[in-house]
């Protein structure tokens, strides 16, 4: 399994590590509108709409974190107060133990 993401530099690379693949998806999950992917329809947010109504897509953060929480021992997803876009903290234990921490801003 692999998967594709963008680095400091903004070149794209290639993801192999299957304990990093499944973080940049969920990711890019939170960085999706929702029906945006052609492959998954119920993957992601409603950020346009959380935006303009100034609401957390709390629904949606936590339909997230249950589809990726099987791959991880722990996944916790917060949304950050007072951003002004939607911007989630990522918190996540792999099955190996090493712990990650990430900010993502949709």
């Amino acid at each position: 399994m692999r998967n594709y993401g963008v680095d400091a530099n903004k070149n794209w690379v290639e993801i192999t590590d299957p304990n990093y693949v499944y973080l940049s998806a969920t990711a890019q999950a939170l960085r999706l509108n929702l029906n945006e992917s052609p492959i998954y329809g119920n993957y992601g947010i409603p950020a346009q709409q959380s935006v303009a109504t100034q609401i957390a897509p709390n629904a949606a953060i936590v339909r997230t974190q249950n589809q990726y929480a099987p791959y991880f021992s722990s996944l916790v997803i917060t949304n950050q107060q007072n951003t002004p876009q939607p911007t989630y903290n990522i918190s996540a234990i792999f099955q190996n133990g090493v712990v990650v921490s990430s900010v993502v801003a949709s």
